[in-house]
Formats: structure tokens, C-alpha cells, sequence
């Protein structure tokens, strides 16, 4: 499972596209870049300015045609003709994970997410938190891309990211691996302050409008929620994220 040859570009590497934020990588000391590819159709001061950093850097440029780089990039419009793939060290195949001698006991999994500044905030937040994993599925959920990179202040390239197809397919694997799931909803009559939590646990976090979908909703073990004394009916997701890493945190310090 684990095998280096069968795992995805996408379950080690982040892509960033644009001149700006590929400069930007290959000058950050503390980042490994792996390759920068260029169209071409790039020409000019920008693209030499690139060639040299990359240079400077020992990073192998690749060229490929203007349609291959939009492809890659899979944004369709702002990659500017270049893009870096920049090794994730703590990112790897959620199957890798739970097959590990010691799997991650606390992991939250997001289910259609797709605003770019909600992921990024919380992977920081995850990371911040020093949390195991957090399940990105690569259906569904915003594509881990430059606005996400940009709205976790850059900490997304060594957040502890699990990959996987789906948000189903990775409760199917998790309750099979003996995870409890719980679902965060504001209606939950038990709240995150008052269960009691077993050795394995994930938590499913659901998208900004539509909250955890039902194919997930009918593999949750309880439903749990945040208690909202004022006037308010829900948090914003990246909110509740915050909430429930650092509820973990104390439980972790009170032991």
C-alpha cells in the first residue's frame, strides 16, 4: 500500500501556479521543491526570472505545452504559464495511515468543503493544534491549490494531510479500521464538551451550506455539537474546526 511507487503526485506534492507564488516557493528556504514546470509559450523577463530561481535553487525545470500546464495546474486560468510541485512532508494516502503501526488516534474529515479559505484555515488550525490528520478527500472538497496555501498563511505544505477519493470512501475505511465517527450539527443534543472518547476517533466536519451529506451522515456513529448560549444558529466551519482542535488539545493536557 505504501509502496513509493504507487503513490499519487497528488498524495506528496502540493501545486502552486503563477509566477508569484512559484517564486515564492522556490526562495523559501524551508520548502523542498520538487520540479517547476514551464509552458511553452513562456517567454520573456518573467520566465528567465524563474529559470534562474529555480537554478539558484537546484530545481529541475521541465517544459510542457500551455494546455498540458492548465491541466496540471486544474484551475483552467490563472496559472500563468508555470507551476512548482512542492513535496508535502506530512501528506500521504490515508490507507498508508491506518495501516501504520500506530494509525493517528484523533483525525478530522472534511466533507464538501469547498471554500478554499475554510480549508486553509483549517489545515492551520489542525496544524497549530498538533492534531494527527485531516482527511482532504480530492472529490468534493476544494482542491489544495494556491488560494488555499495562501489562506492557511503557508502552512498547508507541512499540515499532517491524509488523501483519498471521497469523504465516503474515507468513513468506510476509517469504521472498518475501528474509528467512532462523530458529526458535528447544531441540532445535536450531546455536545463535543460532554462525550467521552474512545482510542480511535474522526471527526466529520460538513460543507459551509449543506452541512455533512448523507452519504457520510449514515455511517456516523453519534452526532455532536458546539453549545451556542447566544443568538446565533451555527458557526462558520473553520470556526468549528478551532473549536473542536482546541477542546481536543485540553483533553490531551488534562491527562
Amino acid at each position: 500500500m505504501g509502496d513509493e511507487s504507487t503513490v499519487s503526485p497528488k498524495d506528496r506534492f502540493l501545486t502552486v501556479y503563477g509566477r508569484k507564488p512559484v517564486l515564492e516557493a522556490l526562495a523559501d528556504a524551508g520548502l523542498h521543491v520538487d520540479k517547476v514546470i514551464l509552458a511553452d509559450t513562456a517567454r520573456g523577463p518573467g520566465a528567465a526570472e524563474i529559470q534562474r530561481a529555480a537554478e539558484d535553487a537546484g530545481v529541475p525545470v521541465q517544459r510542457a505545452s500551455a494546455h498540458r500546464v492548465k491541466v496540471l495546474a486544474g484551475n483552467g486560468k490563472q496559472d500563468q504559464g508555470v507551476l512548482a510541485d512542492v513535496v508535502a512532508p506530512r501528506m500521504r494516502a490515508l490507507d498508508t495511515a491506518l495501516a501504520d503501526r500506530r494509525p493517528p488516534s484523533r483525525v478530522l474529515l472534511l466533507d464538501g468543503i469547498t471554500t478554499p479559505a475554510n480549508v486553509g484555515m483549517i489545515l492551520r488550525t489542525v496544524t497549530a493544534a498538533g492534531l494527527e490528520g485531516v482527511i482532504v478527500p480530492r472529490r468534493g472538497v476544494a482542491a489544495l491549490d494556491p488560494l488555499v496555501v495562501k489562506a492557511s498563511a503557508g502552512v498547508a505544505f507541512r499540515a499532517p494531510v491524509l488523501r483519498c477519493g471521497s469523504a465516503r470512501e474515507a468513513a468506510e475505511m476509517l469504521t472498518e479500521a475501528g474509528y467512532s465517527l462523530y458529526a458535528l450539527g447544531s441540532s445535536a443534543k450531546t455536545t463535543i464538551f460532554d462525550i467521552d472518547l474512545p482510542q480511535r476517533t474522526a471527526f466529520v466536519l460538513g460543507g459551509e451550506t449543506d452541512g455533512v451529506g448523507s452519504e457520510v451522515g449514515e455511517l456516523v456513529t453519534e452526532w455532536v455539537s458546539i453549545p451556542m448560549p447566544g443568538d446565533v444558529e451555527s458557526l462558520n466551519v473553520s470556526a468549528a474546526a478551532a473549536v473542536l482542535s482546541f477542546e481536543l488539545v485540553r483533553r490531551a493536557a488534562a491527562h
